[in-house]
């Protein structure tokens, strides 16, 4: 049986792709979250951190909608999502960390302004909040990514907690 706070947190997850409120996930909602990514940071579209965060978005997408979209009509519901993508992924965090790095990785480098590979807890914490993640539990989530305190975070802080966080257990 499905525990209550097991739904609840699904629903959470995916209203954090659902960027339109719709009720689907969709392809729309990815490029939705890189164009909203490009303008928070200002980077323009047509640069290579602009071009690879699109690419990245779209990987994400086909990844996702390969695992989840069950009758193949390019929208995920909900409950595709509960049964494709969490939990068909829960058991393999390692695959939807997969699925995630190429956006990840280029969300990152679309934050990182002085293109060292890390970018502040500050950063982060607005890349979040692009993304939907509520305003209250931003900041803690990009501090709980800073594991060794320094005030800067990377891809290998990012990836395995992405994948935690959306591979969530049945309770």
């Amino acid at each position: 049986m499905v525990s209550t706070e097991y739904e609840r947190r699904i629903a959470a997850r995916f209203a954090t792709f659902d960027q339109d409120g719709n009720g689907f996930i969709a392809r729309e909602d990815f490029n939705s979250v890189a164009k909203a990514l490009l303008a928070e940071f200002t980077v323009t579209a047509r640069s290579d951190r602009g071009q690879a965060l699109y690419a990245g978005a779209e990987a994400f997408w086909q990844g996702m909608a390969g695992i989840a979209d069950r009758d193949g009509d390019q929208r995920i519901t909900r409950q595709e999502f509960v049964g494709g993508a969490v939990k068909r992924l829960r058991d393999n965090p390692d695959r939807f960390a997969e699925i995630a790095r190429p956006f990840l990785h280029a969300a990152l480098a679309v934050a990182d302004a002085d293109a060292d590979g890390r970018v502040t807890v500050e950063d982060a914490t607005r890349l979040l909040r692009v993304c939907q993640v509520p305003r209250e539990i931003a900041g803690s989530i990009a501090a709980a990514l800073d594991a060794d305190g320094d005030g800067e975070i990377d891809e290998r802080d990012v990836v395995p907690a992405f994948a935690r966080y959306f591979t969530i257990a049945e309770q």
